[in-house]
């Protein structure tokens, strides 16, 4: 039996969503990794050039794209929004479907692109409608209101579903549903050129890239296809300036040797089942687990009883709070408002979804780790941020140390607790090209949780700056 059959079971019972965010199917692609090191797999070797890059015409797809407003919008809406496909293979008939919530002033402000994880999860129902973006659904699944705590407050701020098959993302060839890492970075890759180009204003500006769960391998493998193309004199110069990836998974020995640590420290499991995995499970090993490992790991789960792993502390799934997931998914598939965005122009075969786990579960190529990727471009002149939500049991915050360590960087400025509202908003330390920030009492999907906090951390990412000791 696969050592993370255990976790997949925990977790069949939040597919439902849970507390206003949706189930992230993470434990899908980690027991994929056991698989495949089971099977001794070796992993194609990776790709640096993806050219030539589609390149398409974008006359008057700008203005196509702007939305007048949402149905049910707030009143006093004074900033622009954005939405609708761009074409990645016109060959395939394969278009990604963005969104794109400018900011105040917006031409004083960066770019920023969002992903969410999964894989298979879309970056505008949860990122956008969920945690981040200017509106959330009201109970009525009909109308929104304002999110004061939006990152466009901040910043001009686009949300990508990627890859296609994900929310409004398509493809006219089939096949294309069957997908993985490369061909998700070099997508979104170009979708960033021709999105440029509908967007030329834009072209010159700071550019980021954040983005959580699974998103530690789209985001660090995005921003290194763009360093790389960089170099590529004949195309548009990307003005990349940092990543920032949130609860990401980036290494499978230590996430799985930091869950279960983390599991033991937040008194989750018990000292003799911890001394168990610790005796009797190697995570670097590629061999098939032992018995004995394989019953503890059982056990460790067993043991956590009925709690929601992506917050540890909070309670199980409500029977009469409904989900903000359900209004989300029914807004969504409002015709009105499917139109309002520019959306399933094509007729998409089924609803708009959260997730699609059948992109999940076909997905090719994922790499055990991308900590030489993380390293690469710690070595290069844009900044490196990894923040984590501390009370997510999914990739703990021990999961995210043990990661850093990895890197074996130095310490610039120590360890210290950081303030927003008069309150610790979590801690802090700053490493030689690298900084790692926690957002306290935050979960998996930390903008949800803490949105203040999460707020006070994206300024001083775009900043440049450590976050802020004053506790005014």
């Amino acid at each position: 039996m696969q050592l993370l059959l255990p976790l997949l079971l925990f977790l069949v019972s939040y597919v439902q969503c849970y507390g206003g965010i949706g189930f992230d199917p993470l434990g899908k692609i980690l027991e994929a990794q056991r698989a495949k090191r089971s099977a001794n797999f070796v992993p194609e070797a990776s790709k640096s050039d993806y050219s030539p890059v589609y390149i398409g015409p974008q006359d008057g797809l700008k203005e196509a794209n702007r939305i007048t407003a949402l149905p049910g919008q707030p009143n006093g809406v004074n900033f622009d929004q954005y939405s609708g496909y761009v074409t990645v293979d016109p060959k395939a008939g394969r278009a990604l479907f963005y969104y794109f919530a400018e900011s105040q002033n917006s031409s004083s402000k960066p770019l920023v692109l969002w992903l969410n994880g999964g894989p298979g999860c879309s970056s505008f129902g949860n990122g956008a409608m969920r945690e981040l973006g200017p509106f959330r659904v009201n109970i009525d699944a009909r109308t929104l209101s304002e999110n004061k705590y939006a990152w466009n407050n901040v910043a001009n701020v686009i949300f990508l579903e990627s890859p296609a098959g994900v929310g409004f993302s398509y493809s006219n060839t089939t096949s294309d549903y069957v997908t993985g890492d490369r061909q998700t970075a070099a997508d979104s890759f170009t979708f960033i050129l021709n999105w440029l180009e509908r967007f030329p204003e834009y072209k010159t500006r700071d550019f980021f890239i954040a983005g959580e769960s699974y998103a530690g391998h789209y985001v660090p493998q995005l921003a290194q296809l763009i360093l790389q193309n960089n170099k590529i004199t004949n195309q548009t110069v990307i003005n990349l300036k940092g990543i920032a990836i949130g609860n990401a998974f980036i290494d499978y020995e230590t996430q799985e040797e930091g869950t279960f640590d983390y599991f033991w420290s937040h008194a989750l499991n018990s000292d003799e089942i911890h001394e168990g995995i610790t005796l009797n499970c190697n995570f670097s090993s590629e061999a098939n687990p032992s018995d004995a490992c394989q019953a503890y790991y059982d056990q460790a789960f067993a043991a956590i009883g009925e709690i929601f792993i992506y917050e540890i502390y909070s309670p199980p799934t409500p029977v009469l709070v409904p989900c903000s997931e359900d209004y989300v998914c029914s807004y969504l598939n409002i015709p009105e408002v499917q139109k309002s965005l520019h959306a399933n122009v094509t007729g998409l075969p089924g609803p708009w979804e959260s997730c699609n786990f059948d992109i999940n579960g076909n997905w090719q190529d994922s790499p055990d780790t991308v900590l030489p990727t993380i390293k690469e471009l710690m070595a290069s002149t844009i900044s490196v941020w990894i923040y984590s939500g501390d009370t997510d049991g999914m990739v703990s915050v021990t999961t995210t140390r043990y990661a850093i360590d990895k890197l074996g960087t130095t310490v610039k400025t120590p360890w210290y607790p950081w303030y927003t509202k008069g309150e610790v908003g979590g801690y802090a330390i700053g490493y030689q090209n690298l900084t790692f920030v926690t957002i306290r009492g935050a979960g998996h999907f930390v903008p949800f949780y803490q949105p203040a906090r999460a707020l006070e951390f994206l300024s001083s990412f775009l900043q440049g700056k450590l976050p802020p000791t004053d506790q005014s």
